[in-house]
Parts: C-alpha cells; structure tokens; sequence
C-alpha cells in the first residue's frame, strides 16, 4: 500500500534524531521532543482557492521543518508517516 495525498496535502516521514556529544558518541534518538524536520515522501496534485490554483511548493525528496503540532500522524505498513498541509510546512531544507 502507498499514501497517495489528495489537495494540498504533503505526506512527510520524519527524520531520526540524533544527538552527538561533544566527545562525538552519537547518542540515537532518545525520548526527547521530535524534531520538526522530514522528508517529503508524496505530493498531492494541488488545490483551488476562490478561483485561483494553489500550486506545490515542494517536491519528493525535499528535506522540510514543519510546523510544531501540524498535521495527523499515521501508520502504514510499521512505518509512521505524517500528513500535513502545504501551508503547514515552514521551509525547505537545502
């Protein structure tokens, strides 16, 4: 099965926290707050808004920071995705 995005609505997979000390022992993600980054992983096809067409912004593959509470988490096939809107994302990562 795949999330296909219907809108303008963006599935995103978030990214692994790491932490690294300063001596430079990674530390794998611990039970701290979730990062806000992720990858896009599907785009949906855009909107329209009082007449005028909302075109995509972002593309799959783009590394992305979005919003602290947006979006619905959901799980697919043991893997968490999450669905957001467009205007939920803040940047893109280059």
């Amino acid at each position: 099965m795949k999330l296909v995005p219907l809108g303008d609505r963006v599935v995103l997979k978030q990214l692994v926290a790491e932490e690294t000390t300063k001596s430079g022992i990674v530390l794998p993600g611990q039970n701290k707050e979730k990062p806000q980054q992720a990858e896009v992983i599907a785009v949906g096809p855009g909107t329209v808004v009082d007449g005028k067409e909302v075109k995509m912004e972002v593309k799959v593959g783009d590394q992305v920071i979005y919003s602290k509470y947006a979006g619905t988490e959901v799980k697919l096939d043991d893997q968490e995705y999450i669905v957001v809107k467009q205007n939920d994302i803040l940047a893109i990562i280059q």
